[in-house]
């Protein structure tokens, strides 16, 4: 169990944050670059729930979802180490990205196909969706990024991240009505 007394220590006053092993890193590092866009992207999954309220189904699995942000998080917080941490770390499992995958499934099979892209907007769920999903791309983006510099990302981890955009994407449509209130785009229209 997490228990916050104190929010602010101080410690952070010099450039440097900890990591869930107590490791130091500067507050630009990559690996907290890419758990910082991946708070980002909770917070804005967070504000397109203030408009799914009326959609139960779909709120439920933006819920789960934030809770498998802060996973998420405390996975790319707690780098792998040889070091004992004297807890088990929290890891994204693919019964996660499983589950995500059904969830995009079920959704999308509601939807008739697309004919052009999508234009972020809509319903005011939709375009905070749409928000959404290009926050969670920048966070997938960031965690290749980690994993490219040599720091270890679990596959699953950027596994469930490039699934959420594309869950993100099939909410909005269904948050428009399932798919009739989306605005399409028109190629070279003004030219």
């Amino acid at each position: 169990m997490v228990k916050l007394n104190k929010i602010y220590t101080r410690t952070g006053d010099d450039g440097t944050t900890g990591l869930a092993s107590g490791e130091r890193r500067a507050k630009h590092d990559a690996r907290v670059e890419a758990y910082g866009d991946v708070d980002e992207a909770n917070s804005a999954i967070g504000l397109a729930r203030l408009s799914t309220a009326a959609m139960p189904e779909l709120d439920a699995m933006l819920e789960r979802i934030q809770n498998d942000m802060f996973d998420l998080g405390a996975d790319l917080a707690t780098p792998p180490s040889d070091q004992p941490l004297g807890y088990e770390p929290l890891r994204i499992v693919m019964a996660q990205v499983t589950r995500l995958e059904a969830e995009i499934d079920a959704l999308n099979a509601r939807l008739a196909p697309l004919r052009s892209f999508v234009l972020p907007g809509g319903s005011p769920a939709a375009a905070a969706l749409h928000l959404a999903r290009a926050i969670s791309r920048r966070a997938e983006r960031r965690m290749v990024a980690l994993a490219a510099s040599g720091e270890e990302v679990s596959a699953p981890a950027l596994q469930f991240i490039n699934r959420l955009s594309d869950f993100l994407f099939v909410a909005a449509r269904v948050a428009n009505h399932d798919g009739a209130g989306d605005v399409l785009w028109k190629p070279g229209q003004n030219r």
